[in-house]
């Protein structure tokens, strides 16, 4: 289906690079897709091992993209070297994948509308995915999310294909068919391990389409071997389950978002559908829907782990859903009582409903879309650090911005670190005993101090480094400038024998 390919593509490609900024996460994918492939599978045993492939799908990625379009590479000189050496320099690469994963999925979700009513249903539903304003964000984002939710849409296509040839053709075999479908499912799995949420909502699927019991079957002993190849890495990250300790109750924008959606899918599927296949647009867009997101929302009750982008498929199924509404309103004059006057009013009333969405997309093109902006903190210490100065992330985790705009800290002293990311095999490196980290305080050359952190209304942390950064602040230093940022806070401190005169700044 060209029409939301295309629509999808001229969308994601509308600010991708979003004035250069990039968040945390995205700044993580760029570091750990750099590392060496045994730096990468050392800090995997670590920590983000369920993000593994999706950073080895990057690593290969950015190897084959710098060699092409990088300052060295075959075609370098004749773009300029498009990629730069570091994320500040250029996103797009970054995001690239995502964009290319949002557009095949919007096709798989316009041709999965096809296939189970038609063209015009088919049509409507990719427009009506391209156009959610999460489809867009996460399009835009250097996060394996983008593409799980291609995996998922194409595997319900596929499964979708395995119900139609099975009530048209009962004895044939469709090993290739239950193959692809395998292959889709667990790759999902393994970019996320919640992408297996979706299972559930495909076994449903089979049960309301009322399938034969052999088919349900192989579709249950598929299952089995996705679970089973995914159970290595799920085991495994029980190690490292204490990345999720910042999840807190779900955010209620969230789950006000995932409400409005569904009470609004449910509406749609009260439109006359006429499903050409064994498996209705209903049976599979409701559970699509709804199940995948109250399934974590169960979970998150016993442990939290409530992100929507953790199930981000959802979309798809409201857009199926949509989709046929839409091809029922907009359905041409003359056509089963349709007026033109009626068409000329859904039509307008839709043109404002897709305007008033206007001032959220253009937001999510701007920095304050995430959670912070690792651009905005290299500018703020750019303009406030001078050579030579000691340098402190509080806390520690905050060290992760560097890797966006390394040259910015080139001439700055780190103070508390003890080992860098790399070689502690960590994201953000570890750090020497508090006791040291004062005494270093205290005893750099310049007598000056940058402090990039959280802002001022974030809880501190209470490990012993931390203390003793926030103590000796407090009693030995003074606060000379500060500079608040999306996200966070850059401050210059200087001993109180020292003083704040002098040049600043690079």
């Amino acid at each position: 289906m060209p029409v939301p390919a295309v629509l999808m593509c001229a969308l994601g490609a509308w600010g991708l690079r979003r004035d250069g900024a990039m968040w945390r996460d995205e700044i993580v994918t760029y570091d750990m897709a750099h590392r060496a492939p045994a730096a990468l599978w050392a800090t995997l045993r670590h920590v983000d091992v369920v993000h593994g492939l999706y950073y080895a799908l990057m690593h290969l990625w950015f190897t084959a993209y710098e060699a092409v379009l990088g300052p060295g590479g075959l075609l370098g000189p004749a773009f300029g070297g498009a990629v730069g050496r570091t994320l500040g320099e250029d996103v797009v690469a970054l995001r690239l994948p995502s964009l290319t994963a949002m557009t095949v999925a919007a096709a798989g979700v316009a041709l999965l509308g096809n296939l189970l009513v038609g063209r015009r249903t088919g049509r409507w539903a990719g427009i009506a995915f391209v156009l959610l304003p999460p489809v867009q964000q996460y399009a835009q984002e250097g996060r394996s999310y983008a593409l799980v939710c291609a995996l998922v849409v194409w595997a319900c296509y596929l499964l979708v294909r395995i119900a139609v040839h099975t009530r048209q053709a009962p004895g044939r075999s469709r090993r290739a068919l239950w193959a692809g479908y395998a292959a889709l499912m667990l790759t999902a799995c393994l970019l996320h391990e919640f992408a297996a949420l979706v299972l559930p909502v495909h076994g449903a699927a089979l049960v309301l389409g009322r399938l034969p019991r052999r088919t349900l079957r192989t579709w249950a002993l598929t299952v089995t071997g996705v679970l089973t190849g995914l159970a290595p890495l799920a085991l495994y990250s029980t190690r490292q389950s204490d990345q999720l300790s910042w999840l807190m109750w779900p955010d209620p924008l969230q789950l006000l978002t995932f409400a409005i959606l569904a009470a609004t899918g449910i509406a749609c599927s009260r439109a006359r559908i006429r499903s050409r296949g064994p498996l209705g647009l209903r049976a599979l867009g409701l559970p699509l829907l709804l199940l995948p997101t109250l399934l974590l929302f169960l979970l998150s009750h016993a442990e939290p782990a409530y992100v929507d982008r953790y199930v981000l498929s959802y979309m798809a199924g409201f857009a199926l859903l949509a989709g046929a509404a839409l091809a029922r309103l907009l359905r041409p004059a003359g056509e089963d009582g349709q007026t033109g006057t009626r068409l000329r009013r859904r039509a307008l009333a839709l043109a404002l409903a897709v305007a008033a969405l206007l001032p959220v997309d253009i937001r999510l093109r701007m920095p304050v879309s995430r959670v912070d902006d690792g651009t905005a903190v290299a500018h703020a210490v750019r303009a406030l650090a001078g050579p030579g100065d000691g340098l402190l992330f509080t806390p520690a985790r905050r060290r992760v911005w560097v890797a966006a705009h390394p040259d910015a800290y080139r001439d700055l002293h780190d103070l508390a670190l003890r080992r860098d990311p790399v070689a502690s095999h960590t994201l953000y490196g570890t750090e020497r005993s508090g006791d040291t980290v004062r005494d270093r305080m205290l005893t750099t050359p310049t007598g000056r101090l940058v402090v990039v952190g959280d802002g001022p209304d974030r809880p501190d942390d209470p490990n012993d480094q931390e203390i003793a950064k926030r103590t000796t602040l407090r009693e030995a230093f003074v606060l000379c400038r500060s500079r608040a940022v999306h996200g966070g806070r850059v401050a210059l401190y200087a001993r109180a024998e020292v003083g704040c005169g002098g040049r600043r700044g690079r």
